[in-house]
């Protein structure tokens, strides 16, 4: 029954009251504040004043400690902030992940002074960050980054491209993984954190990238030539950034999960509404046996991808780590998968007008293959998990 964890207790799934009062208090403002800013700016590639009010209300550092200028809220808070942001518009859960993936690595892995340099200023919204592990040939292969920093007296020297990047052309702060070491046995060994602020001499935005989807996240091409970087700041210990970074990933991938959950959330109530207001034969969609197969597979995918998504953020918050990493695995392919299922039921449902961009599904189906692609792709998903599993419960190398 429980196989291959311990006991039924390993399944609990624990959300607070403090919880919903941030689920009922983010899906108000969203409707309010952003519902209405969503077309425009998707359409200008930015999402304009709506950074400023998500700063007003505190949530560029909403698992931040309280002494760092955050909210002080535990991980399942980001989960449940994600999901109702998501169901409005996804590209303010990306600007929002990428600056919590900034916070987390430098409060997990950094020195003090690190934390009080440059964690208050992305918490409290005054600074923007950015995340640089990605380069035109080494994106899932974290080994594989050829970008270098060299030791030169008390700096290192980062020489190198990064492609990708979300806020790269907006980031105040971005942390950079490059090799300060020659490729070695085993491959990950060898890649050192940085943090590098964007006025550094030799750093430079080459240019945003043209996406599918989530047009008004930033994706841009970045650069280091000679970077002066202070040795301060480097993350960590030096030749372990593979593992920070690949820890980084970690943290991130459920609150991908819980983007696809907003996205399947608002394609469900949008099938859902139209199948009500919409007469066809005389009656309404809704009374069609079809439409109603349609809501079940709909509901049923939407509602065991939630409460996957939960109970891996349950397992992080529990402190078993091992366990969260492989269900995040799960947790990511199949939220981001049952998504894109629900809004193809969902056009099919709207006939017509399913396919016109009026209805947002278009949208939605675009962002979702974002969400498939980014923090890990589905496929590499399926593989992370069947590894984790065989290597942490069987003790067999895979």
């Amino acid at each position: 029954m429980v196989y291959p964890f311990k006991e039924v207790e390993d399944f609990k799934v624990e959300l607070t009251q403090d919880h919903e009062l941030l689920r009922s208090t983010i899906r108000e403002f969203m409707e309010r504040e952003v519902a209405n800013r969503v077309e425009e700016g998707e359409r200008n590639g930015d999402l304009g004043v709506v950074r400023e009010k998500i700063r007003e209300l505190g949530l560029n550092g909403l698992d931040v400690p309280a002494e760092y200028g955050g909210s002080g809220a535990d991980y399942l808070s980001l989960i449940v902030a994600t999901e109702e942001i998501s169901r409005i518009w996804p590209s303010v859960s990306t600007f929002l992940l990428i600056n919590w993936m900034f916070t987390n690595a430098i409060l997990k892995f950094g020195s003090e002074e690190l934390k009080k340099k440059y964690v208050p200023p992305v918490a409290k919204g005054e600074r923007i960050a950015a995340f640089a592990n990605t380069e035109p040939g080494a994106g899932t292969d974290v080994a594989g980054i050829t970008s270098v920093a060299k030791k030169v007296g008390e700096n290192y020297i980062l020489t190198g491209r990064k492609i990708f990047i979300t806020n790269g052309d907006l980031a105040d702060y971005i942390i950079v993984t490059a090799r300060t070491s020659q490729p070695q046995t085993p491959r990950w060994k060898g890649l050192t954190m940085f943090v590098v602020e964007k006025d550094f001499p030799g750093f430079k935005v080459e240019g945003r990238i043209e996406t599918t989807g989530l047009k008004a996240s930033h994706t841009t091409e970045i650069s280091f030539n000679e970077v002066k970087v202070p040795e301060e700041n480097v993350v960590g210990q030096v030749d372990m950034g593979f593992k920070y970074a690949v820890s980084s990933f970690d943290y991130a991938r459920t609150i991908v999960a819980s983007q696809a959950l907003g996205i399947g959330q608002a394609a469900l109530e949008k099938m859902v509404q139209y199948s009500v207001d919409r007469k066809s034969f005389g009656q309404s969609l809704a009374s069609f046996q079809m439409v109603q197969q349609k809501l079940s597979e709909s509901m049923a995918e939407l509602f065991q991808a939630r409460l996957l998504t939960y109970w891996a953020g349950n397992l992080l918050v529990k402190g078993k780590e091992e366990e969260y990493v492989m269900v995040a695995s799960l947790a990511k392919f199949s939220a981001t998968e049952a998504a894109e299922r629900i809004i193809l039921r969902a056009m099919t449902v709207h006939g017509g007008y399913g396919v016109t961009t009026s209805t947002g599904l278009e949208r939605m189906l675009r962002d979702v293959q974002i969400l498939k692609t980014y923090e890990g792709t589905n496929d590499i998903q399926r593989i992370s998990a069947a590894r984790h599993f065989y290597r942490k419960f069987l003790g067999i190398p895979a």
